[in-house]
């Protein structure tokens, strides 16, 4: 553990004193990624199992056609992809060439209803 905390200090001072574009670039990707990584894996707020929606709606999917439903599921195959279309479909009221208005409309008001949530 000592050599490996060495090695990690040397490394760092060598990159301080003689920055290498490409290994920087490496470096701060590596870094974001782990970043990101340990954020999502330490997250302590509630947050929205993505499947929660299509349950909701599974009353309803009687009106979805097979397209929309299959949207729906990529839809809710994620929290991250819930997020996206709620932001660039729902709250925008921007139209998805995949489902009816009227479907939409409902698949946005269940992920309103979690919006706090996302």
């Amino acid at each position: 553990m000592k050599h490996l905390l060495i090695l990690i200090v040397a490394a760092a001072l060598y990159l301080h004193f003689y920055p290498n574009e490409e290994v920087t670039q490496f470096y701060n990707e590596q870094k974001k990624a782990l970043l990101e990584g340990f954020t999502e894996f330490s997250d302590t707020k509630v947050r929205l199992k993505s499947d929660k929606i299509y349950q909701d709606l599974e009353g309803d999917l009687k009106s979805f056609s097979e397209r929309e439903v299959e949207r729906l599921k990529v839809i809710t195959s994620s929290r991250a992809v819930v997020k996206e279309f709620y932001f660039t479909i729902c709250k925008t009221e921007q139209r998805d060439i995949v489902f009816h208005i009227k479907n939409q409309e409902k698949v946005c008001r269940v992920i309103n209803r979690y919006a706090s949530m996302l």
